[in-house]
């Protein structure tokens, strides 16, 4: 995967979980107190998209929306029977 694109799937991220912020009524401060997340790295994040996954997951957990960050560690269902194999290879 090219690293813009990449870049570009972290901002997507940044950018609904503030949405998600705002729909709350939750200032960048307060979510920094709900989080343990510092108010410096949150304020990058919703620029940037630049996060650790450790602080992205204490901001999900805040918002209330940590459930979906679940399906990302979940396993992937095999589409055939060579995915298997391959996999026990």
């Amino acid at each position: 995967m090219a690293l813009p694109v990449c870049f570009s799937y972290w901002k997507k991220i940044a950018d609904r979980l503030r949405k998600v912020r705002k729909r709350r009524s939750i200032s960048q401060e307060k979510l920094a107190n709900m989080s343990g997340v510092s108010y410096g790295s949150i304020k990058r994040f919703e620029a940037t998209g630049q996060i650790s996954l450790i602080s992205l997951t204490k901001i999900a957990t805040a918002l209330g929306v940590a459930d979906e960050l679940r399906e990302l560690f979940t396993d992937v269902p095999y589409r055939n029977i060579q995915e298997v194999i391959n996999e026990t290879k």
